[in-house]
């Protein structure tokens, strides 16, 4: 659905043509953050993590054994997702290492579905 909203904002830059120029800018602006904020949610929730849609599709790709262990680990979630994005991250800043490459991934993920979605829409 992400993604579809994402489409949707991007379609609708093709529009701003038709409004006056201080009221384009402004839409133009909040078009721009809807389509960043719709794929930001649409890559995050694929991170392959149980809870996530990412995590139910991994447990669907996986033979049975395989699944049923990854599954468990659906209760921490999301103590596993705060320690990926926000506790590794403090603790690396602490120790002189880069370890925001959950975060890295997600953005370059990001960039690249952005793209994607303006370039299939006619906008770059």
């Amino acid at each position: 659905m992400n993604i579809g909203l994402a489409i949707v904002g991007a379609l609708s830059f093709h529009l701003i043509v038709y409004l006056p120029p201080v009221a384009a800018q402004w839409v133009a602006l909040n078009l721009k953050n809807a389509l960043i904020i719709n794929v930001v949610l649409a890559v995050f929730n694929l991170f392959p993590l149980p809870p996530l849609d990412g995590g139910r599709i991994v447990v669907g790709l996986l033979p049975n054994a395989l699944a049923k262990n990854f599954a468990r680990l659906e209760p921490y979630g999301l103590m596993i997702l705060i320690g990926l994005l926000i506790a590794l991250p403090l603790l690396g800043s602490q120790l002189g290492i880069d370890l925001r490459f959950v975060s890295q991934l997600i953005s370059v993920a990001t960039s690249a579905v952005i793209e994607t979605i303006l370039r299939l829409t006619g906008n770059i």
